[in-house]
């Protein structure tokens, strides 16, 4: 039924912000002793592996036959904003604490929405408006309160932290259009070869391969078990993007700031201040009223 469709598009959308809060902080322990960039090249092996998989449970791989060069050329930019939107993520993740990093990577959330309602022609609500708002002014303060913070240390944290956020932007966008008219699942395999490729080309263009050997077990382990939480993530988001709208679906996606804020109190000790704590509850408050 349709609304059996709606929730479902819902539900795909937290489970993708579930699994993408579990996928910072195991990728934060999994770098902290290994070059970023070998790092992800890593995990995206996984990632591409386990969407494979699904593709294969599924029985999406007969839609091969069936791609148009349109389609193709969507999944590839997609893939090629997500490469890079990793590379700055994971990179300001090694530089800066997680309470500095996520909150920047998820101002993604009001371009991605402006983008939507410009050329994807989705509906423009009071209720959305005021979402943006308050997205907007919560991500404002927990980044003010970050940038203070980082005057006293080295700030390239931050140049990171924002490529991350306009690449991700372009990714939601160019993924939306992509997957319109193939099986999400294969979608995001197809799209996961593309980030690996990219991923890989930067490891040899920056002559970091020959650190793969001292990476010792500990990481190994966080790498492996960081890919799989990506994998479950993007199989979620990309089946949420086919059947609901970007300019809401993303937002929802976002609130894995509250699965990454709360875990990294736990593990990493890092806490946030009163002014961040009300940023975060405006930005969880803008994301909840776009449901209605």
């Amino acid at each position: 039924t349709g609304d059996g469709r709606v929730n479902m598009w819902i539900a795909f959308s937290f489970g993708s912000a579930l699994f993408a809060g579990l996928t910072t902080i195991l990728a934060k322990c999994g770098i902290k002793n290994t070059d970023s960039n070998v790092a992800t090249a890593l995990r995206t092996i996984v990632v591409l592996i386990f969407s494979w998989i699904m593709v294969f449970v599924v029985g999406a791989q007969s839609g091969l036959a069936s791609l148009t060069g349109r389609v193709l050329i969507f999944l590839v930019l997609s893939g090629l904003a997500t490469g890079a939107s990793w590379l700055c993520y994971f990179k300001a993740l090694q530089l800066g604490d997680v309470n500095k990093v996520t909150p920047i990577d998820k101002s993604s959330t009001i371009l991605t929405m402006l983008i939507a309602f410009i050329f994807l022609k989705e509906d423009i609500t009071y209720l959305k408006l005021i979402g943006m708002v308050l997205i907007g002014v919560g991500t404002y303060l927990m980044i003010q309160k970050k940038e203070t913070e980082v005057k006293k240390s080295d700030g390239k944290w931050l140049i990171y932290a924002l490529g991350a956020a306009v690449f991700a932007s372009l990714t939601s966008i160019l993924g939306k259009i992509g997957i319109q008219d193939i099986n999400s699942n294969l979608g995001t395999a197809i799209r996961t070869i593309v980030v690996l490729a990219m991923a890989w080309v930067v490891v040899f263009v920056t002559g970091k391969q020959n650190t793969i050997k001292s990476i010792d077990k500990r990481s190994w382990i966080f790498l492996i078990l960081s890919g799989f939480a990506t994998g479950s993530s993007w199989l979620c988001y990309y089946r949420a993007l086919q059947t609901g709208p970007a300019s809401i679906v993303v937002p929802i996606d976002k609130l894995s700031i509250l699965v990454t804020v709360v875990f990294s109190y736990f593990v990493f000790h890092e806490k946030l201040s009163l002014k961040s704590g009300s940023g975060l509850l405006m930005i969880v408050a803008g994301t909840l009223a776009l449901l209605f």
